[in-house]
């Protein structure tokens, strides 16, 4: 339940054992580095190899060989980097992923280099963020383990670049990225049985040892605000929910208004009285993959010493059916004094963000709101499994986050929010009514969320199809994806540090 790999920082020039990991291009020219590492027999290798098996230097794509006599190394492994236009606009993180696929549970020299390259400090970095992601497996809970020594299915990498310090003093930052996913991850791969809210919080507290202000409200504080939405949610559980927030005060001026990060943690939704199909209801103890990245995010911001104020708040619940249970048509009072008409109590994510948000937005007063959930099936019929939902009441904010997703790998699509979505919620019996029925769904949902934000510039992010059970990909094979911590470390590098 790790990353499951060790990384080293080396000059090009270095020799050792194990596999030897070199990049070619559509021409399959080798850097004079890799020339050197390889040899005259090593070089004469590849290229018969290559012409046997037909291998064309195509991104992402692998040669694997036996390493010849009088060449360090046990294996080579020459990685397709593809043509001129391709290697013009590497991914880093998903190149070290996929670098890392071909040798793992091995020791390897990766050298990272080709011909007309410069990799930076920053790309060596990226290369190991991705190692470090395809590297992470989730098996806390597996009895009967390989029979091999844990040291011995561990990835042993070491990264020789032109500059080796800098790149290892650029790794620190993506190693406190890398973490933050790999948090996210452990959580949205728990079982219910484990995570449940209480035990979520005390996870969610020890974060307390990198800097971060905890502080959890219990059920009297909930009371005391008067948080009718959440704790409707939560009534028919024998679980208690609980409120996380994590305050990080890294601007130079600690006054600084905060970018405010809100998370959904249901952390199991049956569904309560409306209840779920049994079918796939297992996966509904990934309903808390929102707060998961919120939590990542925070872990990653002050591992890292981002220079930025933010302040992280999840709500954590179960959604369970219960003689206690809120029902259909029960009419409750959120803490921003709004009355909700409930229509289906499977729709119970925006309840729980709605008391949540009024809250941070009355008590923090932040410069921007942006919360995550997985909130719709709906998301998942208009987007896939490959990019999220992005409703936003900002313009400006709205860029900022597609331009981080884009770049950190992690994308989002903007989609509409007009009056038409905002009135299918009026109620005939309260103020609104938590679902407009099936047209729209997520659109619908967002729109409810929005009146709780204010005149606060937002931004909503439905997960439902990139936080669990998303496409497999280069640096991802677990269930449980992290998604969202590497979007937000890039808008908060990109827009909010500093």
């Amino acid at each position: 339940m790790a990353d499951g790999i060790g990384i080293a920082f080396q000059p090009l020039s270095s020799k050792g054992s194990g596999d030897l990991v070199v990049f070619v291009g559509d021409d399959l020219a080798l850097s004079s580095a890799a020339s050197d590492l390889l040899g005259t027999a090593g070089v004469e290798l590849v290229a018969r190899a290559a012409a046997s098996e037909r291998f064309k230097g195509k991104s992402q794509s692998a040669l694997t060989l036996p390493a010849p006599a009088g060449v360090a190394a046990d294996r080579l492994v020459v990685v397709g980097l593809g043509s001129d236009k391709d290697r013009a606009k590497i991914d880093y993180v998903t190149l070290g992923g996929f670098a890392t696929g071909k040798v793992g549970g091995r020791t390897a020299r990766v050298a990272l280099d080709w011909p007309g390259s410069e990799p930076s400090a920053r790309d060596v970095a990226d290369f190991t963020l991705g190692a470090r992601l395809r590297s992470y497996s989730f098996d806390r809970y597996k009895t009967k383990k390989k029979p091999e020594a844990e040291d011995e299915r561990t990835t042993q990498l070491t990264v020789l670049s032109a500059d080796p310090a800098a790149a290892e003093k650029a790794a620190e930052a993506a190693r406190a990225v890398a973490d933050g996913v790999i948090l996210a991850r452990n959580l949205v791969n728990e079982p219910p049985n484990v995570l449940f809210p209480e035990e979520y919080a005390r996870r969610a507290s020890e974060l307390t040892k990198l800097g971060v202000e905890v502080e959890i409200l219990d059920v009297a504080r909930m009371r005391e605000l008067g948080m009718g939405a959440l704790l409707a949610v939560a009534q028919g559980s024998a679980r208690e929910p609980r409120i996380a927030v994590m305050r990080w005060n890294g601007a130079d001026d600690k006054s600084a208004p905060p970018l405010a990060l809100i998370g959904k943690g249901v952390v199991f939704d049956s569904g309560g009285v409306s209840i779920k199909s049994a079918g796939g209801m297992e996966d509904m103890k990934g309903d808390m993959g929102g707060s998961a990245a919120v939590v990542g995010t925070i872990h990653a911001l002050a591992a890292r010493g981002a220079k930025v104020n933010v302040v992280g708040a999840i709500g954590i619940v179960e959604n369970m059916p219960d003689g206690n249970s809120y029902r259909p048509s029960d009419i409750v009072t959120s803490m921003s004094g709004q009355t909700i008409e409930v229509i289906n109590t499977d729709a119970e994510g925006r309840l729980v963000l709605a008391d949540v948000i009024w809250h941070v937005n009355k008590a923090y007063k932040p410069r921007a709101i942006i919360d995550l959930a997985t909130l719709t099936g709906a998301i998942i019929v208009a987007l896939g499994q490959d990019i999220a939902g992005l409703f936003s009441n900002d313009d400006e904010l709205s860029a900022a986050i597609t331009a981080a997703g884009e770049a950190a790998g992690e994308k989002v699509w903007r989609m509409p929010l007009i009056p038409a979505y905002d009135k299918a919620i009026d109620s005939k019996f309260a103020d609104m009514k938590n679902t407009g029925g099936r047209h729209g769904g997520a659109a619908t949902a967002a729109s409810f969320i929005k009146r709780y934000v204010g005149e606060t510039p937002w931004a909503h992010l439905d997960i439902a199809g990139v936080g669990m059970s998303s496409s497999p990909s280069e640096i991802n094979r677990s269930w449980g994806s992290g998604w969202g911590v590497r979007l937000l470390d890039r808008l908060v590098r990109d827009t909010y540090e500093g």
